[in-house]
């Protein structure tokens, strides 16, 4: 039994940042802004901590929940202020926690990058 979650892209007012990389070649400045995105997610740790948050219950995971991902505390906080600096993460205190959720628009935002054959 397969416990993968599919998760539902979120309708946004925000205009993704590039066309589809399949549509046309993308500008210095669409590349750039694509670049630091992609990057962040390019670091196995990164991506874990990113898809922890995104696949947990409620949509956003305290860090106490996402933070087993091999790697000592401090560095878990290095690369989620990473995650966070490229617009993938946002964040919010509560108590001595802080909890992480998705950006709104950053799975609808990947999945246009990557164009209509993305899904195929």
């Amino acid at each position: 039994m397969s416990n993968v979650k599919v998760l539902p892209l979120l309708e946004s007012d925000t205009a993704p940042c590039c066309p589809p990389l399949n549509e046309r070649p993308l500008t210095g400045e669409e590349a750039v802004r694509t670049a630091v995105m992609f990057k962040a997610l390019g670091d196995p740790v990164r991506l874990r901590l990113f898809s922890a948050v995104a696949s947990h219950e409620g949509g956003e995971a305290c860090v106490c929940d996402i933070s087993d991902v091999g790697v000592s505390q401090p560095t878990v906080s290095h690369h989620l202020k990473k995650l966070k600096e490229a617009g993938l993460l946002t964040s919010e205190r509560r108590g001595t926690w802080v909890y992480y959720r998705v950006e709104p628009s950053v799975l609808a935002t990947m999945g246009h990058i990557l164009g209509k054959y993305a899904a195929a």
